[in-house]
């Protein structure tokens, strides 16, 4: 039987019939609601302070080359996932920072360990906040006046205030937002770690040795679409500067160079895995200052940030979820006759008092309490992976997870978060030997001997159990 052709609006309606299942099929997913919020503070002091990272300085501060900041990032899913990054243009972060702001921040805005992430821009141009883990203890206890040690107190009391603040104030800024991230490199990082003719590593440039040069970028987009904040990282040490002026180094001029060119917005900078990267050259260039230098690396760091948001960023989708847990780190310990060398004539009563108390206990035949490392792992979506790590991590960690971890998602590794109790070598720096790997730790007996050498697997299973817990 012969049936009428159907009609152009009949003909239109049947093939929508016919293709509404594959269209609906193939829709995107309805991007995650994000909301963000930001929020800064100066961390300047009122007055000169003690700064941190060398021990060749024996009086306070005596000016400010470039202003020190804290700032807090928020970012929530819409679906009960959130976190509250958290940068500070500081050395480290204490263990006694990192116990306070998360009572607080559980006490006051109801966060959980895991939704708090902290990282230091490890900047040795910033003030002292715990002499106890530095290698400037010994000069501070011996050349520090009594007003000194007083302002080095208030500092680090105002500075468990401002953390806290900024975690409320970041959380009450949060709006609409949009995150992309991009990724870029920058070179002036070099590993310093040169294995010298006659054995031995020393502190000098070494351009063979393993560096990471990537630059991520995670841009934070507001309802408007205009830039709200660039959170940026780089593998290195914040060493360009060595003199007595309170300074980001080159960390600190990268942020105030984008913030000038993305009016509005706020940089926040995250230090990678640059435990053994150094920043050169930092002096003897003819006719440069250290302070001609670090403002040229950091115009480079800026330059690779803006590379990155040039070369085609990829939206980043949720569910935000995140995971804390500690890798415990057992130590081998000094012999005797290396704790015999902590005599008075050669270090304060503070250190040779650690020397007795690790050599009784060698005595009784116990072992040192293995050093809970933490791993903070932040996965967004299928997007982008963020593994965070205590302690001055060295390159090779990241080399190696990023290559375990590569997949679908960007895979982004940083290093003094959360807690800065030292270096944390690899496996490779500990076979080596040298400043990484023993001096820096054992100096002042911060530590009771080097890590065992299985630090980094121990280190890098956890980043993957933790991982693992987030997969849905």
């Amino acid at each position: 039987m012969n049936r009428p052709s159907p009609t152009l609006p009949g003909r239109l309606l049947l093939l929508a019939c016919v293709l509404l299942p594959f269209a609906v099929h193939a829709a995107a997913p309805a991007p995650t609601p994000w909301r963000a919020g930001v929020a800064t503070r100066k961390l300047n002091p009122p007055g000169p302070v003690w700064l941190a990272g060398y021990a060749n300085r024996t009086a306070p501060s005596d000016g400010v080359d470039g202003d020190l900041h804290a700032k807090a990032l928020s970012l929530d899913d819409g679906a009960g996932g959130r976190l509250v990054l958290v940068t500070l243009d500081l050395i480290g972060i204490t263990a006694e920072l990192r116990a306070h702001v998360e009572r607080e921040g559980a006490a006051r805005f109801g966060l959980r360990p895991h939704e708090i992430l902290l990282n230091a821009s490890h900047t040795h141009s910033g003030p002292l906040v715990d002499p106890a883990r530095m290698l400037v203890e010994q000069v501070f206890r011996r050349s520090a006046r009594p007003e000194d040690v007083a302002a080095t107190e208030a500092f680090a009391a105002s500075l468990r205030v401002t953390v806290v603040e900024l975690l409320g104030a970041s959380l009450a800024a949060a709006a609409p937002a949009r995150l992309e991230f991009a990724q870029a490199r920058a070179g002036f990082a070099m590993n310093r770690r040169r294995p010298e003719p006659g054995g031995g590593i020393s502190n000098n440039p070494y351009p063979a040795g393993p560096v990471d040069h990537d630059v991520p970028v995670l841009r934070v987009a507001g309802a408007d679409g205009k830039t709200r904040a660039l959170v940026f990282g780089y593998a290195c040490h914040n060493t360009t500067l060595s003199g007595n002026l309170l300074s980001g180094d080159y960390a600190g001029h990268a942020q105030r160079d984008l913030e000038e060119a993305y009016p509005g917005a706020t940089a926040l900078f995250i230090t990678g895995a640059g435990g053994d990267q150094n920043p050169y050259p930092r002096r003897g260039v003819p006719g440069q200052t250290s302070e001609q230098l670090a403002r040229q690396h950091g115009r480079a760091l800026a330059n690779a940030v803006h590379t990155a948001l040039a070369a085609r960023p990829r939206a980043v989708a949720g569910p935000l979820r995140a995971a804390l847990g500690p890798a415990l780190l057992a130590y081998d310990p000094l012999p005797p006759a290396a704790l015999a060398a902590y005599t008075p004539a050669t270090h304060t009563p503070e250190v040779v008092a650690r020397a007795q108390a690790l050599g009784a206990t060698r005595a009784r035949g116990e072992i040192p309490p293995p050093l809970p490392c933490a791993v903070h792992v932040v996965r967004l979506g299928s997007d982008l992976t963020l593994v965070a790590i205590a302690g001055e991590v060295v390159v090779d960690y990241a080399r190696r997870l990023k290559r375990e971890l590569a997949g679908p998602a960007a895979v982004w590794i940083a290093g003094y978060s959360n807690e800065v109790f030292g270096y944390l070598p690899s496996r490779r720096v500990l076979a080596e030997g040298g400043y990484e790997a023993v001096g820096a730790n054992t100096r002042l007996l911060t530590h009771p001997g080097p890590f065992a050498p299985d630090a980094e697997d121990r280190v890098v299973a956890r980043a993957h159990e933790l991982l693992r817990s987030l997969q849905p």
